[in-house]
């Protein structure tokens, strides 16, 4: 008898470990679950923060080479090129807030620098080949990445090739401060760090955790870093703490594990001795090979796991005392009824009840795993779409910006070709007069494929427009003769009966030549399989409008507009061309710029075949200004 009591003892205390044990692992892995689900939301906005106070200038070295003291300056270095383009940067610095912007030439050495005037960080005159940033540039390739510069300043590089025409001439770099980061720290509530492509730390909570390497470097690693001077001379000792990471290919989440010694490990965290339990989570940030750390403890999750387990075990053994109580007064009661069969069916009662209340919380947990697995799939569905649409919104504004600029500079481009291979002619000849004449206007398209980008800037945002009391005759006379190859080689007829000095009108002279040298290209385009090639330009003055205006019709015999692209002829990136042949923005640019010198521009279909576009401008007046020289 006393056997058996000792064995139920012991099989109750089992039990109640057990029960105790099950609870305590259940409530552990639910905490921890919250905690990397809050970890991971706090991982994801720290990620977006860092990508976009870090790689919001990346695309600006691309556009340094657009400004002509730039390429001047590589062109022929000097004091007064290097001034204007050290002005230039000075500026282009102070309005982007970062830290440095400079020129290098092929050699590698600093030629402009937005710092300039002052000691640290200026760079200018010193020899940077050495530099990844440089050496990748210099082979006509964007790079960007992680380095302590002169002066022991930490930043984030990023340089782009100068182009003049197909030849690199200098490199372009910008120099990103990430002071700024410092203050998010505190958005992650616990200790956390960033590591570049090598593994190496570059910022921390924890300022001794920095320049730290997570994984030993090779030797050979080593030296590349130290002739690139990448960290200086710093010797770049292993990180304090013994950390195994995974990466997850599809979401791009890091976990890892802490390995080593409690008291180090605690130390280093500066947490207690009794609460170095720690869950390493992280993101890889997309386009950088940086990696996100954070290191957020579990004592929390762990005690109140520990206080379930305890709670757990209690009820359990709450229950068996329940039970053994029961069992020892049914047991009374039949020693005093002698009624064991009723303690029998007792029994049997209370195991069936045991039974069906175990099968009710089975069929509970099952419901809740399924709600929780659903609320997952949830989360992930929504988090997927967010990630998309801010992608998509991201790729339309540089879509946009792109094709803004390709388009305007494709007929400069066109005339300026055409003009140097007249130039050619004409001095193989002996011509230099034609020569010159030729290749002055080819320094005027270089000067106005300068300004086009201020137009281009955006649809909603446009420069203030210089009108000026202009002869129309002179501008078309000029715009078709940017085309005079292309009317030759296409055997196009050519009427053009708005002759200089019959109008006067007030408007920007350049961009009323841009746009008839769009509206002429178009009707050139659309002539291509017409079997009669004719392209007529007439003017008509319409007094009654006010204010009053000329009206330029540029008239071609194609095939004409369908009603659909009268319909939509003005909308952005809608086209008749073929896939490939144009872009939509053509027309939708010409009329916003006819719209700022007060004109408009209109399509319409003519008897006997072909299109017209009308274009008014506003004519001159005594009352707008006083007359001055006419030149477009």
């Amino acid at each position: 008898m006393a056997l058996r009591r000792a064995l139920l003892a012991l099989v109750a205390l089992a039990l109640v470990a057990a029960s105790g044990y099950a609870v305590y692992q259940r409530s552990f892995a639910q905490g921890a679950s919250s905690l990397k689900a809050a970890s991971n939301g706090r991982l994801d906005l720290f990620a977006s923060v860092v990508e976009a106070r870090v790689r919001r200038l990346e695309p600006v070295p691309a556009t340094i080479q657009l400004n002509p003291a730039v390429l001047r300056l590589l062109q022929a270095p000097g004091a007064a090129h290097a001034a204007a383009a050290n002005d230039y940067l000075s500026r282009l610095n102070a309005h982007l807030g970062s830290l440095a912007v400079f020129v290098l030439d092929v050699r590698g050495v600093v030629l402009a620098s937005s710092n300039a005037v002052q000691r640290d960080d200026s760079l200018r005159g010193e020899d940077v080949s050495y530099r990844p940033y440089f050496l990748e540039a210099l082979a006509g390739r964007s790079t960007r990445h992680f380095a302590i510069g002169s002066g022991g300043y930490a930043g984030y590089f990023a340089s782009h090739p100068i182009y003049d025409g197909p030849r690199v001439v200098g490199v372009a770099a910008i120099k990103i401060g990430l002071d700024a980061l410092e203050q998010t720290w505190p958005m992650l509530g616990a200790p956390a760090l960033v590591a570049d492509a090598n593994q190496v730390v570059i910022l921390s909570s924890q300022p001794a955790w920095r320049y730290t390497s997570l994984a030993p470097l090779p030797t050979e690693r080593r030296v590349d870093l130290q002739l690139a001077q990448t960290y200086d001379s710093l010797r770049l000792p292993l990180f304090p703490l013994k950390v195994e990471l995974s990466v997850d290919e599809d979401t791009q989440e890091v976990q890892g594990l802490l390995h080593g010694d409690e008291a180090k490990v605690s130390a280093a965290l500066g947490q207690a001795r009794n609460r170095a339990d720690f869950m390493v989570l992280g993101r890889s940030l997309d386009g950088m090979d940086w990696r996100v750390l954070i290191f957020t403890s579990l004592a929390s999750v762990r005690h109140q796991a520990l206080l379930d387990g305890v709670g757990g075990a209690v009820s359990v053994a709450f229950v068996i005392l329940l039970a053994l109580y029961w069992a020892q007064r049914q047991r009374i009661e039949r020693q005093k009824l002698g009624a064991k069969r009723l303690l029998e069916q007792a029994n049997a009662e209370l195991e069936q009840e045991v039974g069906r209340r175990t099968q009710e919380l089975t069929d509970a947990n099952t419901l809740l795993r399924k709600e929780v697995a659903e609320r997952e799939q949830t989360e992930k569905t929504l988090r997927a779409a967010q990630d998309g649409l801010v992608h998509a919104g991201k790729m339309a504004v540089l879509g946009q910006l792109a094709a803004s600029i390709t388009h305007e500079l494709t007929q400069p481009l066109g005339a300026i070709r055409t003009l140097s291979g007249n130039a050619a002619e004409f001095l193989r000849r002996g011509n230099a007069d034609a020569a010159q004449e030729n290749l002055l206007i080819m320094a005027r398209l270089v000067e106005q494929m300068a300004r086009i980008i201020d137009p281009l800037k955006s649809f909603s945002r446009k420069s203030t427009a210089c009108p000026e009391a202009t002869d129309a005759g002179r501008v078309v006379e000029q715009a078709l003769f940017l085309f005079q190859l292309r009317l030759r080689h296409e055997k196009v007829e050519a009427d053009n009966r708005c002759q200089p000095g019959q109008w006067t009108v007030w408007c920007d002279a350049n961009r009323l030549e841009q746009v008839l040298i769009n509206l002429i290209g178009n009707a050139l385009d659309a002539l291509r399989d017409a079997p009669h090639k004719r392209l007529q330009i007439t003017a008509e003055a319409l007094p009654a409008a006010q204010p009053p205006v000329l009206a330029i019709h540029v008239q071609d015999s194609g095939k004409g507009l369908s009603e659909t692209d009268l319909a939509h002829l003005f909308q952005p990136f809608y086209t008749t061309k073929a896939s490939g042949a144009g872009l939509g923005l053509g027309l939708v640019i010409c009329r916003d710029i006819a719209a700022e010198f007060q004109g408009e521009l209109q399509a319409h279909n003519v008897p006997g075949g072909g299109a017209c576009f009308t274009l008014t401008v506003p004519l001159w007046q005594a009352s707008m200004h006083p007359k001055t020289p006419v030149t477009p």
